[in-house]
């Protein structure tokens, strides 16, 4: 009985959703740095679970913006947003895109953009 309980339980914690996915990026110079246009989908349920940034990496991981999504996005999917005057350092050639939601966190995987 008790290992039956026991089994019940774990069973009955949250499992984890879909993570948010990158759809497209487009990017640009512009003055003070480049300009990152981020399409994401997500299942956005509402406030209790949806995508709430992305950020641009350098390829070894270091953060060189972060756009923040303040609210849900559950009736626009997939959906776009930017970050403007981005510094990239000379030289880097790309760049990678990792997507977040305020459940589960920053994907494992992101998504490498070419700078042209």
């Amino acid at each position: 009985m008790r290992l039956s309980l026991f089994l019940l339980a774990l069973c009955a914690g949250p499992a984890l959703a879909d993570p948010p996915v990158i759809e497209a990026v487009e990017t640009a110079r512009v003055e003070g740095g480049w300009r990152f246009d981020v399409t994401l989908s997500h299942p956005d349920t509402g406030w209790n679970h949806y995508a709430d940034g992305w950020r641009v990496e350098s390829p070894d991981g270091e953060v060189l913006g972060t756009r923040e999504l303040l609210h849900p996005h559950v009736e626009e999917q997939p959906f776009t947003r930017s970050l403007s005057s981005v510094a990239i350092p000379e030289g880097l050639e790309e760049v990678v895109i990792r997507a977040r939601c305020n459940t589960d966190g920053w994907t494992a995987q992101g998504t490498t953009v070419s700078l042209d």
